[in-house]
């Protein structure tokens, strides 16, 4: 059994959240409840939870007001949330949980499944998460999750990253190599913004790492590192073109 609080300004939400725990989740115990900053710090200091669900925009402030004034997070932080796309997107950069109000059942059984497995949020997580959101749209870090860590890294450190099946190997600068918990498909989605181009079925390459492209067999790029990478043939004419462009 594992223990939880909900810190939310709003009654209601505190409510149909408490009665969908109990319905979908009966291995989460609620503890305690919170209607803002100052309470929520209470009740967080009081029960030790192994969960926080946590708004983030209330009456007296933020759920990261809470969070900058805990000396340590000794548990899983799961927001909830009615923001933008724009901060969903930092949530998926920082890979810290949230759930999108109003809370969905299938989501919310995710997020606690996921909770009731994995470590701590942890404070570097966290912070993050909060310097992404100040950032607006410039996105530099992610979190990348194994099945033993959850590693922040530079995204101008990574050279491209690989399918395996419903993973995926990133690869660095240093020749260091990470095997990440996630489909190429969500970080095709996630990071092609950021100057990143899927450039076969298989790979997704970091465009500043472009070393050269050769025509030869059928086409291939040497990446920075000096290793190849296949092209598709739909998408040559793309690649070539955004060769073509750089200066």
């Amino acid at each position: 059994m594992k223990t939880a609080v909900i810190i939310d300004d709003i009654q209601s939400a505190r409510d149909y959240l408490k009665r969908d725990l109990a319905s979908f989740c009966p291995n989460i115990k609620v503890l305690d409840e919170g209607d803002g900053v100052l309470s929520g710090l209470k009740v967080i200091k009081k029960n030790k939870p192994d969960i926080v669900f946590l708004d983030i925009n209330m009456n007296d402030g933020t759920g990261f007001d809470i969070l900058e004034l805990l000396d340590e997070i000794r548990f899983k932080v799961i927001f909830t949330t009615a923001s933008d796309e724009y901060a969903i997107k930092a949530f998926k950069f920082s890979a810290t949980d949230y759930l999108l109000k109003p809370i969905e059942s299938e989501e919310l059984i995710k997020a606690v499944n996921k909770a009731s497995q994995l470590m701590d949020s942890g404070r570097e997580h966290v912070d993050l998460l909060m310097d992404q959101m100040r950032k607006g749209e410039e996105i530099t870090k992610i979190a990348l999750h194994t099945a033993e860590k959850i590693q922040v890294v530079e995204l101008k450190d990574i050279i491209r990253c690989e399918s395996n099946v419903n993973y995926t190997v990133f690869y660095f600068k240093s020749g260091e190599k990470l095997l990440v918990t996630k489909t190429l498909k969500f970080y095709d989605q996630l990071l092609s913004p950021s100057g990143f181009l899927r450039v076969h079925q298989s790979h997704l390459i970091n465009v500043s790492h472009i070393h050269e492209y050769v025509k030869a067999d059928g086409g291939y790029i040497i990446m920075a590192n000096q290793e190849n990478v296949p092209i598709s043939a739909r998408k040559k004419a793309e690649v070539i073109e955004l060769i073509s462009s750089i200066r």
